[in-house]
């Protein structure tokens, strides 16, 4: 075997090894995906419970139908910025709940409103009036990411636990609650959907990097073949 194929049949061998091994890693995410959806699946089967019913716990709460009732308090409604829905830019709407006899507020997102430059929105036009009854389920804040505070007090740039605290002058559960409902209706905003529990692209990535391994080893041993049929004749 000549130099060159040697060092041929060696790159194609490395490269095979990583291509089985970022099959394997799809693989591995795959299965995190299932598990996530089967956990996921179990949450929104529950029945719906008042939210300051739920345990503190974020990680069991996550997911679960829930309801709330109180008081909107659109005086400290913050703006999200930067949302899209079906490719149109715009913002979600994050309403503070009142709870009688509660100091603690219950942050609900109602709703996706258009926006063209995805920040401003007239947010007088989408109240549903102060009586508040809202279902739908748990979410988590987003990760703090530094200091990410806006100008104006009534909007944010994502739904972290240090910008909302920052703009509410009281304290908030650990996690908030995602409206869900009617889309259809102009008279709030576009409620979110459930959770989509599908299993993503990972299957398909897997099998694209075995082909990729399959396609490096076939071509080493093509090479090597040609040049020992080269050799003999």
């Amino acid at each position: 075997m000549s130099r060159r194929t040697l060092l041929f049949c060696l790159f194609a061998l490395a490269a095979a090894g990583v291509f089985i091994r970022l099959g394997v890693w799809q693989i591995a995410r795959l299965r995190e995906r299932q598990a996530r959806n089967l956990v996921v699946a179990r949450q929104l089967r529950s029945t719906p419970i008042p939210l300051a019913a739920l345990p503190r716990d974020t990680a069991v709460a996550r997911y679960r139908p829930a309801t709330v009732s109180g008081r909107y308090d659109y005086e400290h409604e913050l703006v999200a910025t930067g949302r899209t829905r079906r490719g149109s830019p715009g913002v979600d709407l994050l309403t503070p709940v009142r709870i009688a006899g509660n100091d603690t507020a219950v942050l609900v997102n109602r709703g996706w409103v258009y926006s063209p430059d995805g920040s401003s929105v007239d947010r007088e036009r989408w109240r549903e009036g102060d009586s508040a009854h809202a279902a739908g389920y748990v979410e988590l804040y987003s990760a703090d990411a530094g200091n990410a505070l806006t100008a104006d007090a009534h909007v944010v740039r994502r739904a972290s636990r240090r910008e909302i605290t920052a703009r509410l002058p009281y304290p908030v559960m650990p996690y908030y609650l995602v409206a869900v409902g009617d889309t259809l209706d102009h008279t709030h905003p576009s409620r979110r959907e459930f959770p989509l529990l599908d299993e993503g692209s990972h299957k398909a990535y897997a099998f694209q990097w075995f082909c990729f391994a399959a396609i490096a080893l076939a071509g080493a041993g093509i090479v090597v073949r040609r040049e020992r049929e080269s050799g003999s004749a």
